[in-house]
């Protein structure tokens, strides 16, 4: 018999330098990329995007989404990824900004180039810019400047606006921002000065293509350990997933991401929040289109990030089936690791997207009623089905307190995962509920935790709880 607890554990305790000036005369930024990248005609691109929506991933009601990364190939290639990405924005909301983060393909740079000379056009019209917040930004940090030159042939922004000028149906103003940052250091400093503005009020749209060039099936796998990457809100994974992938000697791979400074600067934004929570909308390449070369592929993917509210419920949670799936990749990695010391593969495409998103987890072990092993980790830098992998693997074997467990004991083990919802700071016990909250408390590198469970299965007061 398995049993399964879903648990929210608390714990207490560019070089280029000018600025904009809203007293010179504006100059449009004319589309350049029409009739190239997109349909330069406003009805046949109007009929180009009802069909991508029309076939767009349903709006899976996320709340607050707060940004969304998407493709910015022609449109016969990463359209309809493109409409998945946008699909899960409300359409009736009203926006203050919408900060589009595009990377430099033919302006080399460090740091950030804000467009405050005018607005955007398109086929389908004029998209105001926010010319004023432009200068705000080019005031605050030299890391911005108003270099028009990094726009005038720049399609990452572009190719993105008609998405919204179809999908929103309240007016709306950008802020576009093109990115010839190449390092680290450079988008975690572009990422503070951007930080006071991810909030429910706004939206960051980030502009990237996925792998360039490599075989199909390479293609597969690069994109979704880049995903994965992305998912886990962990900008030092990004950057390590990225670099082993470019010393991987992959045939043909030019890149894993081409738009790695503006996924980046996005992580730097969000991940000190524990209340932002990535959620993979779709993947395609260029493979999958009739006329694609499978030898040669460009990836496509559309992930979307929501802030959850103080009030809000919680954006994570698992139904019946996912349950099952979690526990049945435990009870078979344990029988695999213990037969072979291998771990067995994951066939992703049998996965919720809610399986793959990064979470904490622990894994108990029971033998006859019996602990038999336990282990967990808190941080949520892996989908949740590697990290249950992971600490099945652990808890049979790596437990200090026992030996690892032998192939006669399989039959009789019960196995229940503990999930870990994000870690929330409390101020008084008076926030504790016995019976429902895990908890940890830390002081310096000392800490002890202790799961739901343990109440139900001690019969603990509250106070002993907290004592023990």
């Amino acid at each position: 018999m398995v049993t399964f607890k879903h648990i929210l554990v608390v714990v207490p305790l560019l070089l280029f330098f000018s600025s904009c000036s809203s007293e010179s005369r504006p100059t449009d930024r004319q589309p350049v990329v029409a009739g190239q990248f997109y349909p330069g005609r406003s009805e046949e691109l109007k009929r180009r995007l009802d069909e991508f929506f029309s076939k767009a991933v349903v709006n899976k009601d996320l709340l607050n989404v707060v940004a969304i990364i998407v493709p910015h190939a022609g449109y016969v290639y990463s359209g309809q990824v493109a409409a998945s990405g946008f699909n899960q924005i409300d359409p009736e909301k009203a926006y203050d900004n919408i900060f589009i983060l595009g990377g430099s393909h033919y302006v080399g740079f460090e740091g950030a180039s804000v467009y405050c000379s005018g607005n955007f056009i398109t086929p389908l019209g004029t998209v105001k810019v926010n010319r004023k917040l432009g200068e705000e930004l080019a005031r605050r940090t030299t890391l911005f400047s108003r270099r028009t030159d990094a726009h005038a042939q720049e399609h990452s922004i572009e190719v993105e606006i008609p998405f919204l000028q179809h999908h929103l149906k309240k007016e709306f103003q950008i802020v576009p921002i093109v990115l010839g940052a190449n390092r680290p250091e450079t988008c975690r400093k572009i990422a503070k000065t951007l930080r006071p503005f991810l909030n429910e009020k706004n939206l960051f749209i980030i502009s990237t293509d996925f792998s360039h060039y490599p075989r199909y099936d390479d293609a597969l796998k690069v994109d979704q350990a880049t995903a994965d990457a992305i998912v886990s809100n962990s900008p030092d994974h990004l950057i390590k997933t990225v670099e082993s992938y470019k010393q991987s000697g992959m045939s043909n791979l030019g890149t894993s991401l081409c738009g790695v400074s503006g996924v980046l600067t996005l992580l730097y934004m969000t991940s000190t929040s524990a209340d932002i929570t990535y959620h993979p909308i779709q993947y395609k390449n260029s493979g999958d289109v009739p006329f694609g070369d499978k030898e040669r592929v460009v990836g496509y993917y559309a992930i979307a990030a929501t802030k959850q509210t103080k009030t809000g419920k919680a954006s994570f949670e698992l139904d019946a089936k996912e349950k099952t799936v979690l526990l049945a990749i435990a009870r078979r990695t344990i029988e695999r690791y213990i037969g072979t010391h291998s771990i067995p593969e994951v066939d992703l495409s049998t996965l919720s997207d809610t399986l793959r998103m990064p979470c904490g987890a622990f894994v108990t072990l029971n033998k006859r009623g019996m602990l038999r092993g336990c282990i967990g980790r808190f941080d949520a830098s892996e989908p949740i089905y590697k990290v249950v992998q992971e600490m099945a693997v652990a808890a049979a074997t790596q437990d200090d307190r026992f030996k690892p467990v032998e192939k006669g004991e399989l039959h009789d083990l019960e196995i229940e995962i503990s999930v870990l919802t994000p870690l929330r700071k409390i101020n008084s016990i008076d926030e504790f509920q016995l019976g429902r909250h895990g908890l940890c408390i830390r002081k310096g590198s000392h800490s002890g935790t202790l799961l739901p469970q343990v109440a139900q299965e001690t019969g603990w007061t509250k106070e002993e709880f907290l004592g023990h």
